[in-house]
């Protein structure tokens, strides 16, 4: 079975357009075509329908992605193997990130990495936590810097680095901030804006609110915390933004009683074969390791 059709298969898969595909592999959209057509030729089944733009798995092609990814996935780790043997940093590190770390605690870590490491090619993709996640899961990713899940599940193993304290937030002249006494009661009744009810940052602060028996008032969404900083700030409504965001633009709302912290780390597959270059940025992870924040 080809390899370039094989990975032509699953880029078609993965986007959903052959000519998508094609930009993902520097190929030409009929290049693209005549690997898969090459593909379903060498296995006498049809791998996708074709509905006029809209494409499709077949059943044959949903079976064969899981063995496809698996296939490939088997052969970078070998390849991971033998370069490791000879203790070289070098190669690509495929790494994902949410955009707030990326933002607020990687760009040290990376500039001493690439200083150390000028061998190393980075690959660096921005993605919600939660898709990172999936990228290690499905080896698409060698390492992933993230908010860490409640819980992790084997294959995938979890490494704490900070711990993240969340901080209640409004702007400085929201009636809240006015008062001198607040409970969540009182923080249930004003608008909110919170991360998208897919985060793990999201189940955190509402799992507070149900322990209670309240449910926030929830008026708008996004998974950006940058830009529910933003929406706080102009006084619309409160949120709950990690501490290390906390600036002139929005003040901390003191609520007795209660704590909120999530915790930032890597994730890696227990199955694969870590290259020396996700070793080595392994390394500088964990002397970045800090104990809790205030």
């Amino acid at each position: 079975m080809d390899l370039a059709n094989l990975s032509a298969f699953i880029a078609i898969a993965e986007t959903g357009s052959f000519s998508l595909a094609g930009e993902r592999l520097h190929l030409t959209q009929p290049a693209v075509s005549k690997r898969l057509a090459s593909l379903e030729s060498q296995l006498a089944v049809r791998l996708f329908d074709r509905l006029g733009r809209e494409i499709s798995l077949t059943e044959a092609g949903r079976a064969l992605l899981p063995r496809a990814y698996q296939i490939l996935n088997v052969l970078d780790d070998t390849r991971r193997a033998l370069t490791n043997l000879n203790g070289d940093v070098s190669g690509q590190l495929s790494l994902a990130t949410s955009h707030h770390i990326g933002l607020h605690r990687l760009p040290p870590l990376l500039r001493r990495f690439t200083r150390s490491h000028s061998k190393v090619n980075l690959d660096i993709r921005f993605l919600d936590s939660e898709i990172a996640y999936e990228e290690v899961l499905h080896g698409r990713a060698e390492l992933a810097v993230i908010t860490l899940a409640p819980q992790t599940a084997p294959p995938v193993l979890a490494y704490r680095i900070w711990d993240d304290p969340l901080d209640f937030v409004v702007a400085p002249e929201h009636p809240l901030a006015q008062r001198t006494v607040i409970s969540l009661e009182d923080i249930a009744t004003f608008p909110a804006v919170f991360p998208g009810e897919n985060t793990f940052t999201h189940h955190i602060a509402h799992r507070l609110f149900e322990q209670k028996g309240l449910k926030p008032n929830v008026v708008m969404s996004t998974n950006y915390l940058e830009t529910i900083k933003m929406m706080v700030s102009i006084g619309i409504a409160w949120s709950v933004l990690p501490r290390t965001m906390l600036d002139e633009q929005v003040v901390r709302l003191p609520v007795p009683g209660v704590q909120l912290a999530r915790q930032l780390g890597y994730i890696s597959h227990s199955e694969r074969t870590l290259s020396n270059a996700a070793k080595a940025f392994m390394g500088l992870l964990e002397e970045a390791a800090i104990p809790a924040e205030g």
